[in-house]
């Protein structure tokens, strides 16, 4: 890690992305925080063009600022979509500051946003981590897990509603199973069979109508004899 005067409003250290500079003193919005600067490379030199590496700065469509070496501790500034601080970029003397837009307390991250084509190269395949980003991302989580649990509680109800509805049916049908029961054990239309009384008669041999069918059938004989007789 690379040292720092201590009279410097800043410092390395770890962030959510690695190491990152952070604030040590109070700083103000507008006050110019620190140089962004590497050796000068000239687009129209091939071996020059030809180099790649995370720390580019563009000044202009010819001169750019290899911001990787190890002396420059401007590189440590990480990217924010919602920065506390910006590049100020002065091509004709092919230098970079950064400064704050913001005031910034000690303890701060200081970040300043990288530009469309950087954020487009490096940052969106991989999912931008500046704290606008994961409380964005945070809050997405949080409202994706509210509507899950909605919809759980929602078939929750649905099914409960439905298991309510099945038993009072089945209720129902057993209420109605037992009635039919008990009214097919019953009396129908005040008639009673199989020598049980009839209309106020028994039948299978017993009273019918205050008679006997056996005694009946015996005067029945008794008066045929009698008939025979007198003939």
């Amino acid at each position: 890690m690379p040292t720092i005067s201590s009279n410097k409003p800043y410092r390395v250290g770890r962030s959510r992305t690695g190491l990152g500079l952070f604030a040590t003193k109070p700083i103000k919005k507008g006050d110019k925080i620190i140089r962004y600067f590497g050796p000068i490379l000239d687009s129209k030199k091939k071996d020059e063009d030809e180099i790649e590496n995370k720390y580019l700065f563009e000044l202009t469509n010819r001169w750019t600022i290899d911001g990787s070496i190890r002396e420059n501790i401007a590189r440590y500034i990480n990217h924010s979509c919602r920065p506390n601080a910006e590049s100020d970029v002065r091509p004709r003397k092919r230098k970079v500051f950064i400064r704050a837009i913001k005031n910034i307390e000690p303890g701060d991250e200081i970040n300043y946003d990288y530009g469309t084509d950087y954020f487009k190269a490096y940052l969106k395949p991989i999912g931008c981590k500046c704290d606008s980003c994961e409380r964005k991302r945070k809050k997405q989580r949080a409202e994706a897990r509210a509507e899950r649990q909605r919809l759980k509680e929602k078939a929750e109800r649905k099914a409960q509603r439905k298991a309510e509805k099945l038993a009072k049916e089945r209720a129902k049908e057993r209420a109605k199973a037992r009635a039919k029961a008990k009214s097919n054990g019953a009396k129908t239309n005040g008639v009673k069979t199989n020598g049980v009384k009839a209309n106020g008669k028994m039948l299978n041999g017993k009273h019918l109508n205050g008679y006997s069918l056996t005694k009946a059938s015996g005067k029945a004989s008794k008066r045929a004899s009698a008939r025979t007789l007198h003939a």
